[in-house]
């Protein structure tokens, strides 16, 4: 009686839009989940397990770049900014840019709200005289930012190839929002991943020791944790595939055998072989990213990448909006 009590008021303390987006993922044919719900706890620990994977690339390879290059944005971006960081996670990459751009705040937003108070709570420790104000928000939507950075000049940091994650008018749509969220005037640092070799990329996001599995996988835990869910877990696995039409790596959940499970009660099935798709990493060309930047109200003004050209940093700048030529 007590143990049902307890799983009635964790599903009751559920994101409503978690739960909508899970059951309507459910509902559609294929399937597929928004990959910003990977990110409770557990997820962002295993993402940051990933992040120092030998065939994760990305994180290594931007932060050496940003190492090169953080001096440079400085120079351009001049002193005195506000750094808003879209998504903060861990903040591993953070406090290169910090030391570089003497800024007079910083506000990292993320959706992981425990995740984002411990990572600013470091880096508050970190930077003794830098202002930090944390802001637990889904960043995918319109954010109002902290009244005490209203009238100082903003540099918007989003590191990680996350902007890859989404669908292009998705990406666009984001990027439009940044610019209304940060305003004009405004400039932002933003990660992309490159095209490159499949096998490459399939290995990124299908590693050997099996911890991209378990964040893939951590999904469905979730569920069932926090939507009073009943997926046997061990009857899917992880599968992480080159779409090369869509340029993008996909991550599916796959279903081993027939299988019927419940979320809140309503009933799912799905046969062997279907697939839940949770995940999209697309990659860009140097010219498809500018393109996508300037559709977003981004102008850029430098890019930085490493020798083997895996992954590039762009600093680009919110102008007005133009009318004509």
């Amino acid at each position: 009686m007590l143990k049902q009590e307890i799983e009635d008021g964790q599903a009751s303390l559920a994101d409503p839009s978690f739960r909508h987006d899970v059951l309507r993922g459910f509902e559609m044919r294929p399937r597929a989940i928004p990959a910003r719900w990977f990110y409770d706890r557990r997820g962002s620990e295993l993402f940051e397990a990933i992040t120092d994977l030998p065939e994760y690339y990305p994180t290594r390879t931007e932060t050496a770049i940003l190492q090169a290059c953080c001096g440079e944005i400085a120079a351009i971006a001049g002193a005195g900014r506000a750094v808003v960081e879209f998504g903060s996670g861990s903040s591993t990459k953070t406090p290169i840019l910090l030391q570089a751009v003497d800024p007079a705040a910083y506000v990292p937003i993320d959706i992981s709200g425990d995740f984002l108070r411990e990572s600013s709570s470091l880096l508050a420790a970190a930077f003794p005289g830098l202002t930090v104000l944390p802001l637990e928000a889904d960043f995918m939507k319109p954010i109002a930012l902290p009244l005490q950075i209203a009238a100082t000049p903003k540099l918007g940091f989003f590191p990680g190839s996350t902007i890859g994650n989404m669908v292009p008018h998705s990406s666009v749509d984001l990027l439009r929002a940044m610019k209304a969220s940060l305003g004009e005037g405004a400039m932002l640092v933003i990660g992309m991943d490159r095209i490159k070799d499949p096998a490459v990329l399939e290995a990124a996001y299908d590693d050997a020791q099996g911890v991209t599995a378990a964040f893939n996988l951590n999904l469905l835990e979730r569920i069932n944790r926090e939507l009073d869910g009943t997926i046997p877990i061990a009857t899917f696995r992880h599968r992480a595939i080159w779409n090369d039409d869509r340029s993008r790596i996909e991550m599916h959940l796959e279903a081993l055998a027939d299988v019927a499970f419940g979320i809140e009660g309503r009933p799912f099935a799905m046969a062997a072989g279907e697939t839940i798709h949770t995940e999209n990493s697309h990659k860009y060309g140097p010219r498809d990213a500018r393109m996508l930047l300037r559709a977003g109200g981004w102008t850029p003004v430098a890019e930085w990448t490493d020798p083997a050209g895996l992954f590039a940093v762009i600093l680009a700048e919110a102008q007005p909006a133009r009318t004509a030529p």
